[in-house]
């Protein structure tokens, strides 16, 4: 379980997050849309704990070793293969050495990386370095799974690809939250929709049976309301 009660934080007059609080229950995908500075990146350090909130907190079951984090940047070593970025990434997570090795080579055949295993990061296309990222996210078996604007750079099939693998680890019973700008790309995600404008949660409810054309039209609807 993930949640969050009363979150604040702000960047002295800038108020990034305002009073922010929800749950989200195994195998629930929380996709939240807004605008660039709307506080989305804030909200997931906050909830990653890479930072302390001004007031309230935030949870999840396991503490901060049970989370998975994909931000803008992949953290992985671009003249390092990508096996060798997944053994570093295993030893500081603190995975036992034993189980190491095993532990990347089932995660790169659950991405489809193992052809590229001994390949450096550099080398592959954005999609696979996506793919790279989430497999590092994913080395010390996290019950819960943060992305931010995990969309951005690629195609419409790199996208699509993506959608389908994160919807296999909802299905594993991971927490997803998901972070973008774009409800189109994000929307297919999600069980649970917020949106976010100046720091709250404007919206925040099941996705229900709504399609995504309902959803992307309550989204521009809550983001041009005074």
């Amino acid at each position: 379980m993930l949640s969050a009660e009363g979150l604040r934080h702000a960047y002295g007059p800038v108020v990034a997050l305002d009073d922010v609080s929800f749950t989200l229950a195994p195998g629930r995908t929380l996709a939240i849309f807004g605008p660039n500075g709307a506080g989305k990146t804030t909200l997931l350090k906050v909830l990653a704990g890479l930072i302390r909130p001004q007031r309230g907190r935030a949870h999840a079951d396991g503490g901060r070793r049970a989370i998975g984090w994909i931000g803008h940047q992949s953290h992985l070593y671009d003249h390092l293969t990508v096996r060798e970025n997944l053994l570093f990434w295993a030893a500081i997570y603190a995975v036992a050495p034993a189980q190491r090795g095993d532990r990347a080579a089932a995660v790169l055949r659950r991405l489809g990386l193992a052809q590229q295993a001994e390949q450096p990061v550099w080398s592959l296309s954005r999609g696979q370095q996506q793919r790279a990222a989430i497999a590092r996210a994913l080395i010390h078996e996290p019950a819960v799974l943060l992305l931010d604007e995990p969309f951005t750079g690629l195609d419409l099939a790199g996208a699509a690809e993506l959608r389908a693998l994160l919807g296999e680890l909802r299905g594993a019973g991971r927490v997803l939250v998901v972070a973008t700008h774009n409800v189109d790309e994000g929307v297919e995600l999600a069980t649970d929709v917020a949106f976010q404008r100046r720091g709250r949660f404007v919206h925040f409810a099941p996705r229900g049976g709504r399609d995504p054309a309902q959803i992307a039209e309550q989204y521009r609807q809550a983001m041009t309301d005074a």
